[in-house]
């Protein structure tokens, strides 16, 4: 898709510490006299075009232009923050609702790897329903944070990202993104925060580092918890709450969303604008998606690098797939925070779950469809339903099973090859160690039959063979 940008030649900024007044210049050509910058005078004002005395966090407007009310006596909160699990704090937010103007609500996202999921999917859902409430959602892409490396919920530090590892996953979050948020420019304002941070020279580095304590730093429970068991933490990881922080100056945001792993980060920003002389952001945390991988309520939070995720762009047969096996005991939360329903649905789904007129099983394949359908259209779970029964009751071969040459890969028609071998050839295991102990564990399937020992034959004798490891991977051979 094509991304409504501004296009801005160079962008300046007065750091921390040097009286900055939390705006971003941008330079344009006609704005470039003798080699420094004069912004367009709004006439008769003295004031740049666009802005006006009133409060920093109003947003910038020529004269004339009238904005959007949304005001209401007494706004209903319960639409914006279903789901959420604080806010700080929520009279604050309730007031600037009231006022009637659109708000900049900022979300913070990491590029650290390619693939967004469900759990990023819980905050960025909360995002849209500011957007949908008639406010802006200002996306920031940490492209300069995520080579930091963000050390919430660490127990130690983060590697650090390469730039064109950050760069190669950014852009498919900005693909990702759009399949919950609303793109239009009117609501949706994408920045990469290397755009301000990465212009920052050593003076500003250390006036924003003088914003802040170590002590303070050390009352985060992962700082804490790794000082005391003599973890090592690096002085890049205590500046990376500045840097988000320093976002929410830059941007102006009124609000900041985040997972309740981020509080802290967030607060600092709250500091910082306060420091600024500005409105401090309302903070809005959502909770911790666990991943599919245990029963616990309490386990693991949903994440690529544990396999536990289920990915926003896979097909709806896979994510179909992964869903019906989420823990009985996570059905609920499933149901609140990755389906997209309206609290009444959630609340109809519950009651039937907790009064035995609702099955488990069938609950799952309600999710299960409802998360495709809310990813691919409507359809796309009835579809992805039929194949799943097809494939795991009826045990019958994929509409879809990939194919793949043994010739490909370099293997001669009258080669001996062992099964073992074919499993890694075929990326249906990852070496051969872990082919031999599927083969061992009987996962292992040869045209719908289960194979326990690592069988031989030529290449061209494995041709049109289907081949299946567990309940999810298979290739026919070709």
């Amino acid at each position: 898709m094509v991304w409504a940008v501004h296009h801005t030649f160079l962008i300046g900024s007065r750091g921390p510490g040097r009286g900055h007044t939390g705006n971003i210049v941008l330079y344009s050509p006609h704005q470039h006299q003798a080699g420094r910058y004069v912004p367009p005078q709004e006439p008769g004002s003295g004031l740049p075009a666009g802005r006006s005395a009133g409060p920093r966090n109003e947003p910038d407007r020529g004269r004339g232009q009238p904005v959007p009310s949304l005001a209401v006596a007494e706004p209903d909160l319960s639409p914006l923050l279903q789901g959420t699990a604080g806010v700080i704090a929520e009279d604050e937010l309730r007031q600037r609702v009231a006022a009637g103007r659109p708000l900049r609500v900022k979300l913070g996202l990491d590029p650290t790897a390619s693939d967004l999921h469900l759990g990023h999917a819980v905050v960025l859902r909360t995002l849209r329903r500011f957007q949908d409430a008639g406010h802006k959602a200002v996306l920031i892409v940490g492209d300069f944070t995520a080579m930091v490396g963000d050390p919430s919920g660490r127990s130690v530090t983060r590697p650090r990202l390469t730039r064109e590892q950050v760069d190669a996953a950014a852009e498919t979050y900005l693909t990702q993104v759009t399949t919950v948020l609303d793109p239009d420019p009117q609501r949706l304002e994408v920045r990469r925060n290397s755009e301000w941070l990465a212009t920052m020279g050593i003076d500003d580095v250390l006036n924003l580092a003088a914003r802040t304590t170590v002590a303070r730093m050390l009352e985060r429970n992962d700082f804490a918890n790794r000082y005391e068991a003599g973890q090592p933490i690096s002085v890049s990881e205590f500046l990376y709450p500045l840097l988000q922080g320093w976002d929410s100056v830059m941007v102006r945001a009124d609000v900041e969303l985040g997972g309740t792993d981020q509080l802290f980060n967030l607060l600092v920003g709250r500091q910082l604008q306060q420091q600024e002389d500005t409105f401090p952001q309302v903070v809005v945390t959502t909770p911790l998606l666990v991943g599919l991988s245990g029963p616990d309520a309490d386990g693991p939070k949903m994440s690529k690098s544990l396999g536990n995720y289920v990915g926003l762009s896979e097909p709806a047969e896979t994510q179909f797939g992964k869903l019906m096996s989420i823990p009985d005991s996570l059905l609920e939360t499933y149901a609140q925070h990755a389906t997209g329903w309206a609290q009444p649905e959630v609340d109809g789904f519950v009651a039937a779950l907790r009064d035995g007129s609702l099955h488990p099983n069938a609950a799952k394949r309600q999710i299960a469809a409802a998360v495709a359908d809310l990813y691919h259209g409507t359809g796309a779970g009835a579809g992805a339903e039929a194949e799943f029964d097809r494939v795991h009751k009826r045990h019958e071969i994929p509409s879809d099973v990939p194919d793949c040459s043994l010739a490909a890969k370099g293997v001669g028609a009258g080669d001996e090859v062992a099964l073992a071998r074919v499993l890694t050839l075929t990326e249906l295991a990852a070496s051969g160690r872990e082919a031999a102990r599927r083969i061992e564990e009987g996962a292992v399937r040869i045209d719908g039959e289960v194979v326990r020992e690592n069988v031989s034959r030529t290449a061209i004798a494995w041709t049109g063979i289907v081949l299946q490891v567990g309940r999810r991977k298979w290739v026919r051979l070709v």
